[in-house]
């Protein structure tokens, strides 16, 4: 009997757990199955899988043509090696779920295919090698599939089944954008390419029907403008008419409405995506609930020893103080029980940031008592915790910055700096004095820590320059460099004294954790362009000192770069020859500006269409990912208001021993944490809802049921 009740528990606690982190993997509920799963779900597993995924992307690097070249021996057990990984891990994941539903799983099937295409293309490559023959590791463009697919990679996943979904409305959008942009390159070309009119570089001017659709697609990027525009502006004001309502009706109207569309069908899925999330939250917590009840009564309920049994296994990093605040909420009448209204909200009880702040006296007033209490003693503490003190400090800081930015050389300035150190090292000696260091220093006290680093930091650094400076052959210019650097980020500190400034950089930390989606998405997007990159257009650029007497050295190694506004750029370190390089190549692109001119520059040294390689990744990167991704970031949603933050500068105003906790932040981090709570205020406690496969198998287009409508709760 005891041992069943210990493994309902260890049951119900997978439950909580999976409720408390959005996970959707139904497992199997025998009780070597919750082991395995409990196994599985463990940090340093997920973390030993990350390392090997980012591990298997960055070979990369190492392969040819590689940053760090590494024999292939070495790169190839290294694949190996993860490869393994992948498989053990995919076979711990099938040891824990149903067997239907792993096999029915598409990312499960994707990763034994790139696990098998992987192995055969080492192979092949590895053969051929062996017999000198040039073979293209076509394998490492599946690398990313791992990154995806994995369970651990729900958030990226998610990220791509929205763009998924998003496509074909786009389609129809896109498809209109180019019918306008071949109707305009057209008339461009009845319009320009009779007049013998040349560019800038002597070239005929909108002569060929290609190169004009190609040059009016830069222009709805703006990249090229006014400069396509100018020799037929030159020739006649007039046709400037015809590039405004080029511009108007591309650039404005149709990027405007890849926006809305965009954002309307992201808004539509994800609605359904966070409909399937709280169904299968508010299933879980249910299950959990069913397992531990106790008849009292006329209702059923789970006892409090029970209760805090549970949330000692779903949470055991969290202190004892911290478990009796939950429970004083979920029994706040004191009745020895947790009702199932309450019991539901374990999961979103766990998911709030609770401070603890431990309210000590200064060990000051225990070592010194009759100083530290002393008249003077307390008017210094009450000095420094006035807000007096801190525009002083602020007016300090906007003195020094006039200091930096003045000429080191002069006498006086290079003395000034040794009184701005000591004034700064006299405000942290004054802060730990007045406040409690260990409050001071906590773990939630990020600009306490920075202050005091980056100072003494400027202190150890200053020293050392002013320490080699003194010698005959100094000549560190990146110690002096490191100096500058860190006076310059002191100026920083003003942010934290400006209450609005707080809150945008708290905003700013918060958002990171979306902003890693959006990274995860980038990552993906570059390692698939980077490698095709590397294939189509390695070695065909070059980049040499300026001082080089290769020939062709001019035109980055290649003759048909001559008199090219690339070669003229001195762009030739943008190339593919190496990961490294690709990333960078990628990166200038994101940011659009030139990079008709990086397109024109590669197809000039291989062949014309090599320019769609450059469209294709503008229009999956910049039209697609970006505008679906950066729409997601709800600032607005993350801003903390400065009620939540921590009083003073470390803590706390004096109050008596004990206990304080503060909740870090009252607002949503993300949108869908909003929707979701949304969605499970509709659902009725006593409606247990669909049971898990028919969740798992809700379409994206599937009606949302009527009580459980954004409308109503909006």
């Amino acid at each position: 009997m005891a041992e069943g009740a210990s493994q309902d528990l260890l049951l119900a606690a997978a439950f909580v757990s999976d409720a408390q982190y959005n996970r959707n993997i139904p497992f199997r509920t025998s009780p070597e199955a919750v082991r395995l799963y409990y196994l599985y779900n463990h940090w340093i597993m997920r973390t030993v899988t990350y390392f090997f995924i980012f591990l298997n992307l960055s070979l990369a690097v190492f392969e040819e043509p590689a940053v760090y070249p590494l024999p292939f021996l070495v790169t190839s057990l290294i694949e190996v090696l993860c490869l393994l990984v992948f498989f053990g891990r995919l076979t711990h994941f099938a040891k824990v779920t149903l067997r239907n539903v792993f096999w029915k799983d598409t990312k499960n099937i994707c990763i034994m295919v790139a696990i098998l295409l992987s192995l055969t293309d080492l192979a092949i490559y590895g053969v051929l090698r062996m017999y000198n023959m040039r073979s293209i590791r076509w394998s490492r463009i599946v690398r990313p599939i791992f990154l995806i697919n994995f369970a651990e990679s729900r958030q990226i996943r998610r990220a791509f089944r929205s763009i998924r979904n998003t496509l074909p409305e786009i389609t129809y959008v896109f498809l209109l954008f180019m019918f306008s942009l071949l109707m305009f390159s057209l008339m461009a070309l009845k319009l320009f390419g009779e007049r013998n009119l040349q560019t800038a570089e002597g070239l005929p001017y909108f002569k060929n029907y290609l190169e004009i659709v190609f040059d009016l697609y830069v222009l709805v990027t703006t990249a090229n403008s006014p400069d396509v525009m100018m020799p037929a502006f030159d020739f006649s004001s007039w046709y400037a008419l015809f590039f405004i309502a080029f511009v108007i009706v591309n650039t404005y109207i149709f990027m405007s409405l890849f926006l809305a569309v965009v954002y309307n069908n992201y808004k539509k899925h994800l609605k359904n995506e966070i409909r399937k999330l709280a169904y299968m939250k508010h299933r879980k917590m249910i299950e959990a609930f069913n397992l531990l009840k106790e008849e009292e009564g006329a209702q059923f309920v789970v006892r409090e020893a029970r209760w805090k049994q549970l949330v000692k296994l779903v949470a055991p990093d969290i202190s004892n103080s911290h478990r009796e605040l939950l429970l004083c909420i979920s029994d706040n009448e004191q009745k020895g029980f947790i009702d199932k209204k309450s019991f539901v909200q374990l999961a979103d009880l766990l998911n709030i940031q609770v401070i603890t702040l431990k309210i000590r006296s200064h060990p000051l007033g225990q070592w010194m008592p009759r100083v530290y209490k002393s008249a003077v003693s307390r008017f210094l503490r009450s000095m420094v915790r006035h807000r007096g003190f801190v525009w002083t400090y602020d007016v300090i800081i906007l003195i020094n910055a006039i200091f930096i930015a003045l000429d080191e050389e002069t006498p006086y300035i290079s003395y000034a700096e040794w009184v701005f150190l000591a004034l700064y090292i006299i405000e942290i000696l004054l802060k730990v004095y007045t406040y409690e260091p260990r409050a001071f220093f906590g773990k939630n006290q990020f600009w306490n820590w920075f202050d005091t680093l980056i100072i003494f930091a400027a202190l150890t650094a200053t020293v050392l320059n002013t320490t080699l400076k003194s010698t005959t052959k100094y000549n560190s210019q990146q110690i002096l460099d490191i100096v500058f650097i860190l006076r310059v980020l002191r100026l920083i500190r003003i942010v934290d004294s400006i209450q609005r400034f707080r809150v945008i950089m708290n905003t700013l930390i918060n958002i990171v954790p979306t902003m890693l989606t959006f990274g995860g998405l980038t990552l993906v997007v570059y390692c698939v362009f980077a490698i095709i990159g590397m294939e189509l257009f390695h070695g065909k650029i070059q980049f040499f000192p300026a001082s080089s007497n290769v020939p062709h050295a001019l035109e980055c190694g290649n003759p048909a770069l001559k008199d090219s506004l690339f070669a003229r750029g001195k762009y030739c370190k943008n190339n593919f020859n190496n990961f490294a390089s690709s990333f960078i190549v990628l990166m200038e692109l994101t940011v659009v500006n030139q990079w008709h001119v990086f397109a024109n520059g590669f197809a000039n040294v291989t062949v014309q269409p090599a320019k769609l390689y450059f469209i294709a990744f503008h229009i999956v990167m910049v039209i697609i990912i970006v505008k679906d991704e950066l729409q997601h970031e709800q600032l607005l949603d993350n801003m903390e208001s400065a009620e939540h933050d921590l009083e003073g500068e470390g803590g706390t105003k004096p109050q008596s021993k004990g206990l304080v906790f503060k909740i870090a932040s009252k607002r949503y981090r993300t949108v869908d944490a909003l929707l979701q709570l949304m969605f499970e205020a509709e659902i009725p406690l006593e409606d247990e809802g669909p049971s898990f496969e028919e969740i798992l198998n809700l379409s994206p287009t599937t009606a949302v049921p009527s009580n459980l409508t954004l409308e109503n709760t909006a």
